[in-house]
This record gives structure tokens, sequence and C-alpha cells, in this order.
């Protein structure tokens, strides 16, 4: 479960805004890749506070509520056409950048994973598996996933085929099958297979 070990060192190294840093939807075939920066206030107290992907759905929709009424937290995103120009590692940084941007007010950061922000003048800390570990992260892997999934829900509206309000743009079968019937739609990752390979068949 996550705890305040890793803010608590950072504390004692004479930081006081610590940011939890996490990505939503790095491995899907479609949609931005979203991350979210959050500062949890002292004595924060959630019980219920994990890693998103522990959580259902609906706990997690509960779950953001509370955060986005009760932290400081910015949410970044990374559009398809600069995941398919840059990388989606690159894209993904670019993301948390952006997040921290929105939030303003780090001068430290914890970021979920095995690899430091790139090009961030901040001080920071990666720490793989970091949403099971600190609350800030988890905070932060709630914030980006259910934005992203709510982005999700509205392209899926735009592009109905696809099923995206249920597999938010992963390749399940019922995506692939659609992609092959209909091909990539606009907001599809045209620098992932099978879309590469479907975009040029439909050329």
């Amino acid at each position: 479960m996550p705890n305040w070990l890793h803010e608590e060192n950072a504390r004692q190294l004479g930081y006081r805004s610590i940011a939890g840093v996490d990505e939503a939807g790095r491995g899907p075939l479609a949609g931005p890749v979203v991350a979210a920066a959050v500062v949890l206030p002292a004595g924060f107290n959630l019980p219920a506070l994990q890693d998103s992907k522990k959580l259902t759905a609906k706990k997690r929709s509960e779950l953001f509520a509370v955060l986005e009424g009760s932290v400081s937290y910015g949410i970044g995103l990374a559009e398809v056409a600069e995941i398919d120009g840059l990388n989606i590692l690159a894209a993904t940084f670019l993301a948390m950048r952006r997040a921290l941007r929105a939030l303003g007010k780090a001068d430290y950061v914890l970021v979920d994973g095995n690899l430091p922000i790139r090009d961030l003048a901040l001080p920071q800390r990666a720490i793989v598996g970091g949403d099971g570990v600190s609350y800030s992260i988890a905070a932060a892997s709630i914030m980006a996933k259910v934005t992203r999934d709510r982005l999700m829900d509205q392209l899926a509206v735009m592009y109905p085929y696809y099923g995206w309000e249920r597999n938010r743009g992963y390749g399940t079968r019922e995506h692939l099958a659609a992609l092959s019937q209909y091909g990539p739609s606009p907001a599809h990752r045209f620098s992932f297979e099978p879309v590469a390979s479907l975009a040029r068949r439909y050329a």
C-alpha cells in the first residue's frame, strides 16, 4: 500500500512542495497520453488512496472527486500528432512537464517509473512501481486515469465504431476488429502497429 516514506525523505532534504507524477495511456492505439502532477496537503488522509489500476472505475471516480476538491494538481496531455511525431516516451515526458507547469508550485518531483522526466529543471526521483508505494504518485495515477477515460468517452462519441468507452483505445479484439473493418480514425496513433499497416492498406 502507498505510504508517506518518499515524501518524508524529500522533506528531510528541505523540500516543501513535493509533487507526485504519473501518466495514463502509454500503451493504447488511440487517444492522447495524459499525465497528472499532484501535491498533497500536509496531513492529508484518504485511506482508500492507492494505485489506480487496483481500483474499480466507480472507486476511481469517487476518489477523483475528493482529490479534485482537496489537493493542488495539474493535468498535461500529449496529443496523437505529438506521439507520432516524437515517439511515445518523449510524448509522455512532454505531458508530464505540461502537468507540472499547470501545477506550478512543485520544488521536488516523485515520478512513477524507472526513468526521470527528461528535460526537467526540478530535482526529481523516479520510483519503479511508485503508484503502489507513494501517496502522491497514487493520487496522480487516479487523476491521470480518470481524466483520460473521460477524454476517451468523448472520442468514442466522435468515432463510435471502436468501443473506446469500453477498451479506452487498447488493442482489444473488439478494437482490432473495428480497425480492420473501418480503418484508422484521426484519433489513432499512426506510429503504432497495427495502425500503421492498416493506414497503408486504406490509403
